[in-house]
């Protein structure tokens, strides 16, 4: 079932750890293309990233700072399927890893 439709689902995927996120989507896709719906398309949007600086003593020496910094990675999937097909329910089956933070949107 190579053919696409109008009809498409989009799940964002959100993690502060990539290997994470890439397993999570990794496990999406073996599970949708094992019930033979083959039209995945898997945009890597670009990576957050926030940085934040601290000082080291709260007292003297206000030149000396630390910076920390925290990375969102993020990932769109797109799956373009047929009306009839029963996606929502594999993909609520679906048990992702702990860490990732998922959005579907249906259009």
């Amino acid at each position: 079932m190579k053919t696409k439709t109008d009809t498409k689902i989009r799940i964002r995927l959100e993690s502060f750890n990539h290997e994470l996120l890439v397993s999570s989507c990794r496990k999406i896709i073996e599970t949708l293309n094992a019930a033979s719906l083959n039209s995945i398309d898997m945009v890597p949007l670009p990576t957050s990233k926030r940085i934040y600086c601290v000082l080291r003593s709260p007292h003297v020496d206000k030149d000396s700072r630390e910076h920390f910094e925290i990375r969102i990675h993020k990932r769109l999937l797109e799956i373009y399927y047929d009306p009839e097909f029963p996606i929502v329910d594999l993909l609520s089956k679906i048990d992702l890893a702990p860490g990732t933070f998922y959005r579907i949107c249906l259009s």
